[in-house]
């Protein structure tokens, strides 16, 4: 292989070992962080039926998000409706043999891209013309919504512009899941796309996008509306009572 398909592997081998990991340690971190208050955001619900539903109605309809800010939901909700498409379009590369339901989205994912990069652009345009949003946008916040819209762009380049080789790019993928790795594609393009995709997977564990997993641990939204009913103790303070 040639220089830049090693780089490419141990790149990719290295970024998903840091995704992994990192992803993990912060998961188990906020199993362990102590809630010693019982504080849902209300109305709340008071059953753990209740809370389900509720945690399903936030994370597939953004309802607070809703509820706060019309214009921040609608370009939210494109961008992450847009972007599950097109990652369960990019299934293909990483099954050998293509379910039918992987082949049926193929047209709905090939244009969710325009979704995800129409809702980023909304959500970076509102860092600068909303005045409080802008007062706490830190350059990092830039830079993440700069790279996502870059691993959109580009992708949607790679279909709508110079098109890839995608059998050599299934090829690079599977030769990966498989620990047997295989010439990266030379076109430019994906190039630059999959270093896009591997630079968000190494910073992703220490990103605010940590609120993907973030949002099922959060206090707030995960308890019950009944401290009447059940008494609320943290697990520390469980077993200063034993």
């Amino acid at each position: 292989m040639s220089t830049l398909s090693i780089f490419y592997v141990v790149l990719f081998y290295a970024a998903t070992l840091i995704l992994v990991v990192g992803v993990a340690r912060k998961i188990l971190q906020y199993t362990r962080s102590p809630a010693p208050l019982k504080i849902p955001t209300t109305p709340a619900p008071t059953t753990s039926t209740g809370v389900a539903y509720r945690m399903a109605r936030e994370v597939v309809l953004f309802e607070s998000l809703f509820k706060s800010s019309k214009w921040t939901w609608i370009f939210g909700w494109l961008f992450h409706f847009g972007m599950l498409l097109v990652l369960l379009r990019h299934l293909r590369y990483f099954i050998a043999d293509v379910p039918f339901w992987v082949a049926a989205i193929q047209p709905f994912g090939k244009y969710a891209a325009f979704m995800m990069v129409g809702g980023l652009g909304g959500l970076w345009a509102r860092r600068f013309l909303v005045d409080r949003v802008r007062y706490i946008s830190t350059p990092s916040d830039h830079l993440m919504l700069a790279l996502l819209l870059g691993i959109g762009i580009t992708g949607g380049l790679t279909t709508f512009g110079e098109h890839t080789d995608i059998i050599t790019l299934k090829i690079f993928v599977l030769g990966l899941l498989r620990l047997s790795p295989q010439p990266v594609p030379q076109d430019p393009i994906i190039l630059v796309h999959l270093a896009m995709v591997a630079t968000l997977m190494i910073i992703f564990p220490i990103s605010k996008l940590l609120h993907a997993p973030g949002v099922f641990f959060s206090p707030t939204r995960n308890q019950a509306d009944n401290p009447r009913e059940r008494r609320h103790l943290a697990e520390w303070a469980a077993k200063l009572e034993k």
